[in-house]
Order: structure tokens, then sequence, then C-alpha cells
């Protein structure tokens, strides 16, 4: 049986609400919704900014998946084996700058991805969480 590996940061809310960033069980990578918290200061990145707050989550889940053996090519929706990503923007006007973000970040890997409006988060000065699910093929 495969032993689950998982990957904690100092972010406040993984201990507050008891979860970690992201796990690996076998070749399966699971990361959390991300959002922009500065580690360090415990507070919310670029409280005014969609846009580097998508860039700032996608480096985050990057790393998660790096720590657990996998790379941004790994990703893909479990259920499709499809490369995907779903993000949540709390404003329509944000839309624009949370995809740019998407392609810098991600650029030849186009991941399919769900975008959806109107999310409310636990701080006020987040505009953007992203997860994403990753198979590790070897």
């Amino acid at each position: 049986m495969d032993m689950v590996q998982r990957y904690r940061t100092s972010n406040p809310y993984e201990k507050a609400f008891g979860y970690c960033r992201a796990l690996r069980k076998g070749p399966f990578i699971f990361v959390s919704g991300t959002t922009a918290i500065d580690l360090t200061t415990r507070k919310v990145d670029h409280p005014s900014s969609a846009y580097h707050q998508a860039l700032k989550a996608l480096k985050e889940l990057r790393v998660a998946m790096e720590s657990l053996g996998g790379n941004k090519a790994d990703i893909v929706k479990y259920e499709d084996y499809i490369v995907w990503v779903q993000m949540f923007v709390t404003h329509e006007n944000d839309a624009t700058e949370v995809t740019r973000a998407l392609k810098e970040e991600m650029k030849d890997v186009e991941p399919t991805a769900t975008m959806i409006l109107g999310a409310k988060f636990v701080s006020p000065d987040m505009h953007v969480e992203i997860e994403a699910d990753a198979v590790v093929l070897l």
C-alpha cells in the first residue's frame, strides 16, 4: 500500500483549519486551494492586485508539487486524466488578470481550467484561490 506524503507550510490557515497544503498518494498529488499568503508575515500579499495574488498562488502550487516529486506539467484532473487547474475569483473584473497570470506561469503546459466567479474568502484582502491535482507518470 502506498504511503501518504504530506507537504505543509507555515500558512496559518493550515493549522487553524486542520489541513495540509498538498499530499501525495502513489502517483497522485492534490494541492489545496492556495492563496497569496506571505509565510513570514502571515498576511495576504498584494491586497489590491488579483494578478500578483494569482502569480504568487501559482508559484506556491509549483513549490508544493515539486516538494512531493511532481511539477506543473503533471497537473491533471483525476477523473479524466486531463491537465486541470481550478480558480476561484472574487470579482469578475479580476478574471482577465488571473488568466494572464495563469498563462505566464504555466507557459506551454496549457492546462484546462475552471474559473468560478463571485467567490468569498476568509480574508477580504484575498481576490483569488487556485487549486490543482496531478498525476506523476514515471
